[in-house]
């Protein structure tokens, strides 16, 4: 285009800041890549021939296309920059986010986040592989490989409905629950080995018809609500469902919870954004 334009190779040359023989070069790689001459070319003059002044209309749509495919590219590597990937486990973890994410709604409006709802076996090898960007996992659950931000401590407590015989009390002892009613229990990996350890204490030698094995705790939250068993589960303050009463467990420690994520992950609205899950997630409200 610029030798069309200046029907000059040096003119083309200087305005494009590389030599004339490169400019040379290049005419001639496309006029052999077409199979056609651009240029009628002598010592004196340049000028288009039929199928250059042809050519030149596609090379103006060629240009303007490429500018624009790399303008989108890079409004697409932004866009990438600003979105926040988040694997949630289970629907207790997506109402932990709520209220951090409602708040960086409102000090960062460009960003972008994306939830997604994941198997617990596969979540690891998506962050691993950059498809998600945050994770969520008790301390002694986390990779080592990975970098994890402590939250919250996180009491371990038995839930159960308020018609439930457990529910007037304070507190409660392993050794009570162990005599308690019927107990609805998750599988591992979905309770992780700290939580699932307590429940086997807490299911101990029980008859099968007092246990209801769960494959997921939304699963065991159904039967717990509507009042058929209680359960052991570590306590959110932000995820507390209306209806349910949260009695802790005497000599129990409690369990560090936190956001993992990539070591070498530098997006500071990730961190931005763990810094308000950490303000949001404080100790249990007194009912």
């Amino acid at each position: 285009m610029e030798v069309a334009n200046y029907l000059n190779f040096s003119r083309a040359a200087e305005h494009l800041k590389i030599t004339q023989p490169a400019v040379s070069h290049q005419i001639n790689t496309l006029e052999d890549e077409l199979e056609v001459k651009l240029f009628h070319r002598t010592s004196k003059s340049v000028r288009l021939t039929q199928e250059g002044y042809l050519f030149i209309q596609y090379a103006g749509e060629i240009l303007k296309l490429t500018g624009l495919s790399k303008a989108r590219m890079k409004e697409s590597r932004e866009e990438v920059f600003k979105r926040l990937v988040i694997g949630c486990r289970n629907t207790t973890e997506l109402r932990i986010l709520c209220p951090a994410l409602e708040r960086l709604r409102e000090r960062r409006p460009e960003a972008m986040p994306v939830l997604r709802l994941l198997p617990y076996d596969s979540m690891e090898n998506l962050l691993t592989e950059r498809n998600v960007h945050l994770m969520f996992s008790f301390r002694r659950s986390a990779l080592k490989k990975l970098k994890y931000r402590a939250l919250v401590e996180c009491p371990v407590v038995c839930v159960c409905s308020k018609d439930d015989l457990l529910a007037k009390r304070t507190s409660v002892t392993v050794e009570q629950l162990q005599q308690a009613g019927r107990i609805a229990a998750c599988r591992p990996p979905a309770y992780p080995p700290e939580l699932f350890a307590i429940q086997s204490q807490v299911v101990g030698d029980r008859k099968p018809g007092d246990v209801l094995f769960c494959d997921d705790q939304e699963v065991v939250t159904a039967l717990v609500e509507t009042g058929y068993a209680f359960a052991v589960a570590a306590d959110f303050p932000s995820a507390r469902l209306p209806g349910l009463r949260y009695i802790p467990i005497e000599g129990v420690r409690s369990l560090s919870y936190g956001g993992v994520c990539l070591p070498e992950d530098k997006n500071p609205v990730l961190k931005e954004f763990l810094d308000l899950l950490e303000e949001s997630m404080g100790p249990p409200a007194e009912e």
